[in-house]
């Protein structure tokens, strides 16, 4: 046999005896797990399964606590490269089935090479995790390998889209490499995270709660707002990730992917006209708005059951990507809390990264009141929407439908913040560079209510029927005060609009700034309120 040939079947051999050196019993478990095998992830995740993996051969050099000849396949993780809709893109899956997925130094090794092939060539990260955690046998070389991981995410971001699919265990310092990136999605059951488990918390204060109760999806979806998206399970996820990168460009100096030829398409809803209540106390569904301005089906909502009192989605304006804020009336009446301000600034923050235009639909009260709420740093969370809108330098065009009063409005992209276009119905409120707001809008410090009872204190007070006074000098405040037009006086708001027009004012002013260009101070970066 020529050595050429000899060398080529050593080299099938070896790939061979590598893949029989995975584990068929764990294969077993963990379908019987109701979940996929980390190569089973790739398959699904890449077009027509195909992927090219890199560091095949990589193998661990421990020789403590019995790991010496010990063959793990690929050390835990399969990385590779392929392409999702026509667009190379980088990942890493864990291989639970080898050692548990736990990291050590050639584990972390090959997700940190994979990681830097994505910041050389400007593609998307994708990190699927499964994984036991440190892996103790290699000590501080997995402490080590877990320190590169997270430098490299901070590498990334900004630069490259990073999402991160749990889809097993990840606990521990496991789970700073997934909250360094843009995206989680985590799949219902079989997914975990949490930095502490439920013995570590026993021990530790003599807290009991089961790791169900602890790290499960639907806990970190609505109470601590660490991942973004549910999946049912592992196809799930990945066609929500799939579905994700849709929307997003390959790097930061791209624009996102566009669908259609971007022949504006004017509609008019007639029924926008009357969607607002005639009472201002009256509570109605944003969604039943947004659904009658943009693209049919193009929306794709970001952290769902987390601080619903706000919106933010990516949706699609005459087949081009935006990222919308909105204030949603019918939880806590649209108010801003802690939750909401940290949400929108995070979603705000990623849009002006990846050159995706903001859009800005308000109805609020103000932020929300409260002992709570004071103690818990409003002044600070509050003040990362005024941060990330006013440090934006993408297309900024905000609309107010009802309220906009004082900062809450202000942090929702007001005119002052730098807003370029500003619209108000004239039932509305206000926004920079050019805002319109509907004839709905009342752009006011603070609402009627409360404007009255600062202004007319002692006039009420003496009067012969406080309650009915009240009641008057309220509605003439709002008849001369609570509308979009002493806004639009001052040039706080640009256009006021029939409700019915929004799509058009919102397509005119995108085209009009697809070619926005705003400097900024030179520095390294500007200083957030965390």
């Amino acid at each position: 046999m020529k050595s050429v040939e000899k060398k080529i079947s050593e080299m099938r051999q070896r790939k061979s005896q590598y893949l029989k050196g995975l584990d068929e019993t764990k294969i077993k478990l963990q379908h019987e797990q109701g979940k996929m095998t980390a190569r089973e992830r790739l398959h699904l995740l890449y077009d027509s399964g195909w992927y090219d993996e890199l560091y095949t051969f990589a193998e661990h050099t421990s020789t403590s606590f019995g790991m010496a000849g010990k063959h793990l396949p690929g050390d835990g993780v399969v990385t590779a490269l392929g392409s999702i809709n026509g667009r190379l893109i980088h990942s890493a899956s864990q291989d639970f089935t080898v050692m548990g997925g736990s990291v050590g130094e050639q584990h972390a090794w090959k997700i940190c090479e994979v990681m830097n092939m994505a910041l050389k060539n400007g593609t998307p990260f994708i990190s699927i995790n499964d994984s036991g955690g440190a892996r103790i046998q290699e000590g501080v070389l997995s402490l080590r390998g877990y320190g590169k991981i997270f430098y490299y995410n901070t590498l990334l971001s900004g630069v490259v889209p990073q999402i991160s699919i749990i889809a097993g265990p990840c606990a521990g310092g496991a789970a700073y490499s997934p909250a360094l990136m843009d995206f989680i999605i985590m799949v219902d059951k079989t997914g975990q995270l949490f930095i502490a488990g439920p013995q570590v918390i026993k021990e530790a204060t003599g807290e009991q709660i089961s790791a169900e109760e602890l790290g499960v999806a639907m806990t970190q979806a609505t109470i601590t707002g660490n991942i973004h998206f549910i999946a049912r399970d592992d196809a799930d996820a990945i066609e929500i990730c799939q579905r994700l990168l849709s929307y997003l460009p390959s790097n930061n100096t791209q624009d996102p992917p566009m669908v259609g030829d971007g022949e504006i398409v004017i509609m008019e809803d007639e029924t926008l006209n009357h969607i607002i209540p005639d009472d201002p106390r009256d509570p109605y569904n944003m969604w039943d708005v947004l659904m009658r301005i943009f693209d049919p089906d193009s929306f794709f909502e970001v952290q769902p059951h987390f601080a619903r009192n706000m919106i933010i989605t990516f949706a699609r304006l005459n087949g081009r990507v935006v990222g919308i804020i909105a204030n949603q009336p019918i939880q806590k009446f649209g108010a801003i809390d802690i939750n909401a301000s940290d949400k929108a600034a995070r979603f705000i923050r990623f849009c002006n990264a990846f050159n995706i235009p903001l859009v800005s639909f308000v109805d609020v009260p103000g932020f929300l009141p409260g002992v709570e709420q004071e103690f818990g740093g409003i002044i600070r969370h509050g003040a990362k929407m005024l941060f990330a809108f006013s440090a934006a330098t993408v297309p900024k065009v905000t609309v107010v439908l009802r309220k906009a009063y004082g900062g809450a409005y202000l942090a929702m992209s007001a005119k002052s913040l730098g807003a370029d276009r500003v619209a108000a119905w004239p039932t509305a409120e206000i926004a920079e560079d050019r805002v319109a707001a509907w004839p709905t809008a009342e752009i006011a410090v603070m609402g009627a209510e409360g404007a009255v009872s600062v202004l007319f204190k002692d006039e009420i007070k003496n009067s012969n029927d406080p309650i009915a006074k009240r009641k008057e000098l309220i509605e003439k405040y709002r008849e001369e005060f609570a509308s979009p037009y002493p806004a639009a006086a001052e040039g706080m708001v640009d256009s006021i609009i029939e409700p019915k027009q929004t799509r058009h004012f919102l397509s005119i002013s995108l085209e009009s700034l697809r070619n926005k260009r705003e400097l900024r101070p030179a520095k390294k970066h500007g200083l957030i309120p965390l």
